[in-house]
């Protein structure tokens, strides 16, 4: 598909149009679905969203990579979006499994690099760490559970009970704001829309490893590249780049940390042309110095 979607995604109707080129994967979860959108025919990059999302995280970064010649799966991950919940599965180590079954499903024991954003990043590393046979590479973009440091206290705002319309898209800018863009300009109609329809399908709010360093743990553990991608100003990390730099070189063969300049949390949204030019950097790193599965 040669669409420039990286450069176009800037309204709903571009989301939906985007969505609609896609291959909708379904597999049994639960109650319900694990709901998979498949792009191009290339080597495969999974990409996993962060908490309180859907594969809209990514909706401005698919067409990058669909022009490089990638194939994209991007999933709901249970819980999330339009996915069942899996029994049992409360946090991010009880998503490993059910994503590394959804892959064999779709791509027999093909391997893939895998970019995980936030939430996803720790669902990436344990996934890493438990199924070293699937990755190539793994890229991650504002991972949490990289220091035992308590997380700074964000001003976040309750949106349940407020109506919906413009109060409650005011609840949602404010916390778009307060956690995940850095730039007032950044917070547009689309972030608003996207943000409000995924926080309010989030159907696993206990989450609490994020909370820990299960992450920093997990890195060593780690056998394929292990990149990063942070905005500059992660409200996560604010004035602690350090402490990403050090977690990841942890892993056991570390690559580039990149920060983005004028990024906040969600950089793939806010600055996603760097981040996509990151990304591709990061993606042939790994295919220059590939590593055996040990």
């Amino acid at each position: 598909m040669g669409t420039p979607w990286s450069s176009s995604i800037e309204t709903l109707a571009d989301v939906s149009a985007l969505e609609g080129s896609s291959r909708v994967e379904r597999l049994p979860c639960g109650k319900g679905d694990f709901v998979w959108h498949v792009w191009g025919q290339g080597e495969p990059v999974v990409l996993l969203h962060g908490g309180a999302g859907s594969w809209t995280h990514w909706a401005r970064n698919v067409g990058a990579l669909l022009g490089a010649g990638r194939s994209v799966l991007v999933p709901d991950m249970p819980g999330f979006g339009d996915s069942a919940s899996a029994p049992g599965v409360h946090d991010a180590d009880g998503l490993p499994a059910w994503i590394e079954r959804s892959l064999d499903a779709l791509l027999g024991d093909e391997r893939v690099d895998l970019v995980g954003f936030s939430f996803g990043g720790l669902v990436g590393g344990l996934l890493a760490a438990s199924y070293p046979q699937r990755l190539r590479c793994l890229v991650l973009s504002g991972a949490p559970a990289l220091s035992a440091e308590p997380m700074v206290p964000l001003d976040l705002r309750s949106w349940q009970g407020v109506p919906t319309g413009p109060a409650r898209d005011e609840v949602h800018r404010h916390n778009l704001a307060a956690l995940m863009l850095s730039e007032p300009a950044a917070i547009d109609a689309l972030a608003v829309a996207l943000h409000g329809a995924n926080v309010e399908r989030d159907r696993m709010r206990r989450r609490r490893l994020m909370r820990t360093d299960l992450l920093l743990r997990t890195l060593p553990k780690i056998v394929c590249p292990v990149a990063g991608i942070w905005g500059d100003d992660d409200v996560l990390y604010r004035g602690r780049r350090a402490t990403v730099e050090e977690a990841l070189a942890q892993a056991r063969d570390p690559r580039s940390v990149v920060f983005i300049p004028g990024a906040g949390h969600w950089v793939q949204y806010e600055r996603h042309r760097a981040f996509d030019e990151a990304l591709m950097s990061a993606l042939q790193e790994a295919r220059q110095r590939p590593v055996a599965i040990r």
